[in-house]
């Protein structure tokens, strides 16, 4: 058959994501991966290169993105829009409202999927800005972490591919490092080989910090080997220390075997300038899928959950039980995740990527001569798809990358319009192949295409939580020299924030206050500013604060729609949990019940507010009914990747070991 693209729908158990968190992700999400900040030693023995990019802009805040923290653990039987590539030996499904995700893989000839095929839809607190789910093949560009984009929809859409059929193409406007990028899927006839077409684009003056890594879940079991061309690898824990180990055999144990480690860890192979870049899971058969690629994308990576308690449960955790593990085989543009590579204003970075089956000889593979494993995998890779064929295919690609899209299949964002729009105005912005056009643009935009426009920030509306902030450069000179109205100081102060002029930020919250009706946003705003500045009690007053109001203003509104009522929902959560955790810092578990005793009890009966009962209970020196809490069972939906609280909770009430279904410990030592 020739190569197909079409709609189609799947049909999963799957949790609703929820609204948005409506406050302002003013500090980031908890990331893993990063360094401890007093390793100063061991940060001094990095390469100059890798140490250099490792401190090259990191986030300090998700802004202008929003957190997503309203899904549960609640599945429902859930269509999903899927779009299928196809031909006589492969078929991949893709998520274009969920990243563009790779879904499946499917091997005709063998009946063999390639990939981890996650059989439910189940979020889960990863991504830089919260929800994630696993499985599949991901496109990670942000900023170290998981994409803000994971379960965002992007643009799709057909185009004209190089062998005379059509090929795929997503594309979506990056919103942390401000970066328009495309991923072209394109599946020859007859061929055994996904063919993936990348490019990130900097349409800007000056440079930007660019991050990139393909994440390809991989099925494993006991006999799962996990190849790639290195005889090194840096090795991160959850620890957050970077160290140098030898490929293979790693302390004792072989680690390219991902169920022979107990603990979560990344292994970011030293892969040789001149090799071919490659890596490849394979199962005791020698069968498995491998990627390969163009050089630019020259890091490969292995993820392990390891055989510990917590990695396990964090599987179960992140699809149901019953279901095989999965290890990751990834690929990025630098040697490891914490790392940010710079790309000049007006300039781009572009690979191709290909995707299919490898059969090698198991004797080999997975023999003890490590030389020889890797030498098999190269030859027989070498056979079904020469490296030489990969350049000649990215060369064919390339003046395929600018076409424009033909039949529409998918809508993202409309930021990247929104950004366009402002950009082409002042005689740039010229991203042919990705179209960010004006009827893209949406409800959320409008308020800053009336500031673009007029010069003015709208008033709201409508009583409800202010919508997101724009945080760029030139978002910031518009909101300086528009009419100082309450919602704009507030928005103004975030971009403040976002670009570390705090003080400023403050100045602008406290003139909002002076004016405003709505005035829990900017207090919120005022209390962080508090909080992360050291003044404990004084964050603690303004929180209470800023609950007394929004509880007020949520009173006063009548009429509410059923978006209203969850978008006041989503903010009470919000503040509470916030509110709550900075009063019981600040030694004041009486405010701390009050606001608690003011939440409806299907608030209370969440997961996340289980917990926050149960330290409330303990700060207020009732151990038995804090253990009763924990007795009882519950489920923290938003658990954070890494996160210790349930350990250090339950270690407050009882010398007990912790319970299997609170297990979620990631490092030795736990």
């Amino acid at each position: 058959m020739a190569t197909s693209v079409r709609r189609a729908v799947l049909t999963l158990p799957a949790a609703p994501l929820g609204p948005e968190n409506p406050l302002p992700a003013l500090r980031p999400l908890d990331e893993t991966h990063s360094l401890d900040q007093y390793d100063e030693r061991a940060k001094r023995d990095l390469p100059r290169d890798m140490a250099r990019q490792i401190g090259y802009e990191p986030l300090r805040t998700l802004l202008p993105v929003r957190v997503l923290d309203g899904y549960g653990r609640e599945r429902v039987s859930t269509d999903l829009d899927v779009i299928v590539i196809e031909n006589d030996r492969l078929r991949a499904t893709v998520l274009p409202g969920l990243g563009g995700r790779v879904h499946s893989l499917h091997h005709k000839p063998t009946d063999r999927e390639l990939v981890y095929r996650n059989p439910v839809f189940q979020p889960a607190d990863f991504a830089l800005n919260g929800a994630w789910f696993s499985g599949g093949i991901e496109w990670n560009i942000g900023a170290t972490g998981h994409t803000t984009l994971s379960c965002a929809p992007v643009h799709a859409a057909l185009v004209p591919a190089p062998d005379g059929g059509e090929m795929l193409r997503l594309w979506e406007w990056e919103p942390l490092r401000g970066l328009p990028f495309q991923v072209d899927l394109w599946l020859p006839d007859d061929s055994d080989f996904l063919h993936v077409g990348v490019r990130i684009r900097n349409p800007h003056q000056g440079p930007a910090p660019v991050y990139w890594w393909s994440n390809i879940a991989v099925p494993e079991d006991e006999h799962t080997r996990v190849l790639a061309p290195a005889e090194e690898a840096w090795h991160f824990g959850y620890e957050r220390s970077l160290r140098r180990v030898p490929v293979p055999e790693y302390d004792g144990a072989d680690r390219t075997y991902p169920l022979r480690g107990r603990y979560p860890a990344d292994y970011f192979y030293e892969v040789p300038r001149e090799a071919r870049k490659w890596i490849t899971s394979l199962d005791a058969d020698g069968h498995g899928l491998v990627q390969t690629s163009t050089d630019t994308l020259s890091g490969r990576k292995l993820f392990i959950w390891g055989a510990g308690r917590g990695g396990r449960r964090w599987q179960q955790w992140l699809t149901e039980p019953g279901t095989p593990g999965y290890a990751e085989i990834q690929a990025g543009l630098a040697r490891t995740q914490l790392e940010h590579v710079r790309l000049d204003g007006h300039d781009d970075f572009s690979w191709l990527e290909s995707y299919g089956p490898l059969e090698a000889d198991p004797a080999a593979v997975h023999g003890a001569d490590w030389d020889a494993a890797r030498a098999e995998v190269d030859s027989r890779l070498e056979e079904v798809l020469p490296r030489a064929d990969v350049d000649a295919a990215y060369e064919a690609w390339l003046p395929y990358a600018d076409n424009e899209p033909g039949e529409r299949l998918a809508t993202g964002s409309g930021w990247g319009a929104l950004e366009v729009m402002r950009g082409t105005m002042r005689g740039g912005y010229d991203l042919p192949g990705t179209p960010f056009d004006d009827s893209m643009l949406g409800e959320q935009q409008a308020p800053w295409v009336e500031l673009y426009t007029q010069g003015t920030f709208p008033k709201a509306r409508k009583t409800e939580p202010p919508g997101p902030t724009l945080v760029a450069p030139h978002w910031r000179d518009m909101l300086e020299t528009a009419p100082a109205e309450p919602l704009t100081e507030y928005h103004l102060g975030v971009t403040q924030w976002h670009a570390g002029d705090l003080a400023q930020a403050v100045r602008s919250w406290e003139r909002g206050l002076k004016l405003a009706s709505s005035r829990w946003p900017l207090l919120r705003c005022l209390a962080v500013a508090d909080r992360e500045g050291g003044n404990p009690e004084r964050a603690a007053d303004l929180y209470l604060e800023a609950f007394d109001d929004l509880c007020r203003e949520r009173g006063e509104e009548t009429g509410e729609t059923d978006d209203a009522t969850e978008s006041w929902t989503a903010a009470t959560v919000a503040l509470a949990r916030e509110a709550i955790a900075a009063l019981l810092d600040a030694d004041r578990e009486r405010d701390a019940r009050r606001i608690w005793d003011r939440l409806s009890a299907g608030i209370r009966e969440r997961g996340a507010f289980r917990l926050i009962e149960a330290q409330l209970l303990l700060a207020e020196g009732d151990k038995t009914a804090a253990r009763a809490v924990f007795d009882a069972g519950f489920e923290v939906a938003d658990l954070r990747e890494g996160a210790e609280t349930l350990h250090e909770v339950w270690a407050s009430l009882t010398d007990d070991p912790l319970p299997e279904e609170y297990d979620y410990r990631m490092r030795p030592g736990d």
